[in-house]
Order: structure tokens, then sequence, then C-alpha cells
């Protein structure tokens, strides 16, 4: 492994902690013990009136710094007026500008890890409303010092369009959590597979995972699902969903269903596409999500597993999961902190990450191993 890691400091703020520190124990690791830790001692506060400050206790001057946030952690309390206030994405992405502004002038580099990417699902402009995460994109270009952002999965990746000098990276945790998938699963349920994307905007998803999933030993097929919406009203900020209608083979009885997706916000749109799968005669059903923030907790998740309509849901650990959470048997938290960690090492060394991003053949070996492994037996 290389050798150039004097240089290299994470800042990790509180709402990336448990994934800062494992990428921070994996890089220790690729430098082979050099250094018992690569993260700069910060302190951060939040004041009275509501504002927050991060404060930096060690030097970052002429270094490399990947400074890591979770905007979508909620867990984080702070008091204000005499109220317990939980931090909002708004609050974190404001804070991510501070640890920036105490970083000013000193660095060598300073790159953003952001798994979850700010305001994301704002990223066109319908009627009289802000093109949010573009003006936050663009807020972070305009900084001289930034060098790079790297989110993932990004809901619309033409946001990039926003940054004109910042590097802007929309890295895939498709391998890492299909590895888990893959591993998991019956060979009698990966043999007649059916990938889905619960809307249009998932399908260019879908195709990646379908192009990713290559053996002579599987049959598979696609279908997407078109959310037919009331545009007349508006609940919880937007159009309710009418009815779910379903665009493919109808020969689909039997089958396995991977659902894919970027994320699981409420979850309701994702249990009405499992209903209409169940309906067709779907045999197993997963959901596959990069993010799943389960806005409005996950009691009907759990329903509907008790009922026996859906196998389990695969995610990752990029982004804030009440451990409550964690604990059920359903949910599989695939940890990325290692893909991450590599990413990180190969930036910092002057090293592709394309290799690391764009590896489509990675599952088809996962997939050729466990069929021969299987055959042989």
């Amino acid at each position: 492994m290389g050798n150039e890691d004097k240089k290299l400091k994470l800042i990790v703020l509180q709402s990336a902690k448990e994934l800062g520190e494992s990428v921070d124990k994996h890089l220790v690791n690729l430098y082979g013990n050099k250094k018992d830790t690569y993260m700069v001692k910060i302190e951060e506060s939040w004041f009275n009136d509501g504002h927050g400050k991060v404060e930096l206790l060690d030097s970052v001057r002429d270094e490399d710094v990947y400074i890591f946030t979770d905007i979508g952690n909620y867990s984080i309390p702070y008091k204000m007026h005499g109220f317990i206030n939980h931090t909002s994405p708004n609050d974190l992405a404001a804070q991510l500008k501070d640890t920036i502004g105490a970083c000013k002038c000193h660095t060598k580099r300073l790159s953003i890890i952001m798994p979850l990417l700010y305001a994301g699902r704002q990223h066109r402009r319908i009627g009289r409303e802000a093109l949010t995460c573009a003006t936050y994109l663009h807020e972070l270009d305009i900084d001289p010092h930034i060098s790079r952002l790297i989110t993932f999965d990004a809901h619309d990746e033409g946001v990039q369009q926003a940054l004109f000098q910042t590097e802007f990276d929309n890295v895939f945790a498709t391998n890492t959590i299909l590895e888990k998938f893959i591993n998991d699963t019956d060979i009698e349920e990966l043999q007649n597979i059916i990938f889905v994307a619960p809307d249009f905007g998932a399908t260019g998803r879908m195709n990646f995972y379908l192009n990713s999933f290559n053996s002579e030993y599987i049959n598979k097929d696609a279908g997407s699902f078109y959310k037919r919406r009331d545009y007349n009203s508006i609940v919880d900020g937007k159009n309710p969903i009418i009815e779910h209608l379903y665009s493919g083979s109808n020969n689909i009885e039997g089958t396995t269903a991977i659902v894919i997706d970027d994320m699981i916000a409420s979850g309701s749109s994702l249990l009405d596409v499992i209903d209409e799968l169940k309906n067709r005669g779907v045999a197993h059903i997963y959901a596959i999500s990069t993010f799943s923030l389960f806005t409005m907790g996950i009691e009907k998740f759990q329903d509907y597993y008790d009922l026996g309509k859906f196998d389990s849901v695969y995610t990752t650990n990029l982004s804030y999961i009440n451990n409550d959470y964690k604990q059920q048997e359903w949910l599989n938290v695939v940890d990325c902190s290692q893909y991450l960690a590599q990413i990180v090492y190969n930036l910092h060394n002057g090293e592709s990450i394309s290799g690391l991003i764009r590896d489509k053949s990675y599952p088809s070996k996962i997939l050729a191993k466990k069929f021969e492994q299987h055959f042989s037996k």
C-alpha cells in the first residue's frame, strides 16, 4: 500500500460519526497502521438561539482534508429557547458551511463527503419554487477552496451542472449491496428474477442492476410502475398517488422481484408496489434502497413482513437509521465504510476511482462463484 499518508486528515462531524469512524479504521489498515487515526479533533456547539459552531482543535494547514457529514441524521438534539430540537437537513447543511469556513485558506485540498445529497429531491423547478439543490451546490462551487464533492446515488445526477469548479463524484453502492444480497439469497430464488422500478424515475437504476446481473443460470426480466397522481390536491407537501400502473411482462407469477430505488422516505409508495406485485403472484419480494429514511416509522413495514408480503429490505449505512429499526430481521443494513475508505485512499494517492465505482462485472462474478459452489456439491 501507499505511504503518502502524512497529509491525510478526516473531519468527521457528529452527524456522520459512526460511518466516519469506521472509514478511519479501514484507512489505518490500508496504510499499515502507521497512525492510530486520521481524524481531526473538533468541537461542535449549538447555542440557545439555534446557531451552531464547529471549532477545529487540530491544525489542517497544508493537509488533504475530507469532511464527512450526514444531512439525514435527525438524532442529534440541541436546545433552542428552552425547547429541545433535533437537527434537520437545513441545520446540518449550514453546519457544513461553518466547518468549511473553519478550514478556509489553510488546507491543501478540501473534499466533502455527503452521501445523502442535500435537497436532492428538489432538483427541478415546478411553479414558483426554488432550485434548492442546485442553489446549495452553486454556493459550494463558488468557494475556491473546495475541490470535490462525493455523494451517493443522487436523485438526479443532472444537478452537477450547478458546479463549474468543483469535481462531482456520484457514487453507487450497487456492488456492495448486491454482494450481500446474492450471498444471503437461496439459489432457487435467484434463478427466476424480475427487476422492478417503482416509478419511471427509477428505471435507470433498474437497468443498471439488470445489466450487472448476468449468469447463464438466471432467467431475468424487468418491469416498472407509473404513479398516477391527483394533481388537484396536496397532502404532506406532495400530490397524492391514486394508483400504481404496471408496465412489463404479465407472466411474473412465481418470480423473485427486486424493487430498486434511491431512497425510501415514508415507504407508502413501496408498500403499494409490493401489494401490486403480490396480486400478480410474485413469490418473493426484496427491496433495495441506498437510503432508507422511514420518515413515517416502520410499523407498516413490520405489518407487511408479518403478513409475508415481502422478504427483506436491503439498504446502506450511508445515512442515519434508528438503532431500533436496525434490529428488525427484515432490514439488512449493508456496511459501505470499507468501500468509501478505498475511494478516499485512491483519491488521496492520486489514483483512479473509476474501477471502484463503475465495475458492472462484479455482481456477475459473485453470481458465478455462488452457482459454481452450488452445482459442485
